[in-house]
């Protein structure tokens, strides 16, 4: 982002909520105990199944046979969601990851099914059951090889220009009798809040109603609406309180979209809380990045 005018008089400069002993409203329910996050709802969708996320075992491509009728089987399940009952799921504005594998495969643990049965350990047992053949194609897992054939991205919808330039710098840096030049790497980092990713999902006719733990309202009820083919006026989202987000609850992810279409295909409510060890690999996360730094100056 560029800040190049003044941003005016603003809270901290009136002083009218830094150096305040100000109780956070919400404060006392969350040291309690007592504030409902996403998954603790109990009584507003009765009847409501639980699903288990199975992702991809390979980095990059294509389901070629995957076959749930084992996982029909077993005891407590209600269905099992892949690409071939899921309909065709759109993607959101913000996080353009695609939620399933249909049938390609973009990353590991992407998505390759929902296992949804009447207790979670049910549909988590199912889920060993699947069984999904692949066609591995090759991928582009380091960031270094890649650098020379990085694109510059086109300019977002909010962040001010992504170049900007200004008179002759190749020119200026030459003639500079002080030079610095260097290259920075920044690893990649993943977010690990306390509260997982988690998601209750309930229809009434062609309107869904969810209770989550997502950050942005406005761009959830757009988002969720692309991806399950509905007017944003269709989706009812629910967020009291997010037990950590750090920008990894933005808008909708894998919890939140399978969670709906999962619930629109068994025609039941849907639980779904997002397992650990599939969180890193699913959700946002703050890339690697390579930086490199030319300053040049003198008296």
């Amino acid at each position: 982002m560029i800040f190049d005018t003044p941003a005016g008089a603003n809270p901290t400069d009136r002083m009218k909520v830094l150096g305040k002993p100000l109780d956070r409203y919400e404060g006392h329910l969350k040291t309690t105990g007592t504030a409902t996050y996403a998954y603790e709802w109990q009584d507003v969708a009765p009847g409501f199944a639980y699903g288990y996320i199975l992702g991809a075992a390979i980095a990059k491509g294509r389901i070629t046979k995957i076959d749930t009728r084992d996982a029909e089987r077993a005891p407590g399940v209600v269905g099992v969601v892949t690409y071939l009952n899921a309909g065709k799921p759109g993607v959101g504005k913000f996080y353009v990851q695609k939620m399933l594998a249909a049938p390609e495969v973009d990353h590991y643990h992407q998505p390759v099914a929902v296992v949804v049965a009447e207790t979670f350990e049910q549909a988590r047992a199912a889920a060993a059951l699947v069984r999904v053949d692949y066609q591995r194609t090759a991928g582009r897992f380091d960031l270094a090889a890649q650098n020379g054939s990085a694109p510059v991205p086109p300019e977002g919808e909010f962040g001010g220009p992504n170049e900007k330039q200004v008179g002759d710098f190749a020119k200026a840096f030459a003639a500079a009798p002080v030079k610095v030049d260097e290259t920075y790497t920044v690893p990649d980092q993943a977010h690990a809040m306390m509260e997982p990713h988690a998601s209750i999902a309930k229809w009434d006719g062609d309107r869904v109603t969810c209770w989550t733990s997502i950050q942005q309202m406005n761009w959830g009820t757009r988002d969720l609406g692309l991806i399950l083919g509905i007017p944003k006026q269709n989706v009812h989202l629910i967020s009291p309180y997010i037990g950590g987000g750090f920008g990894g609850k933005g808008t909708v992810q894998i919890d939140l979209a399978l969670a709906a279409i999962a619930a629109r295909v068994v025609k039941r409510p849907v639980k779904i809380a997002l397992q650990r060890p599939i969180m890193f690999n699913t959700t946002i996360h703050r890339p690697k990045t390579i930086q490199r730094v030319q300053l040049g100056g003198g008296p």
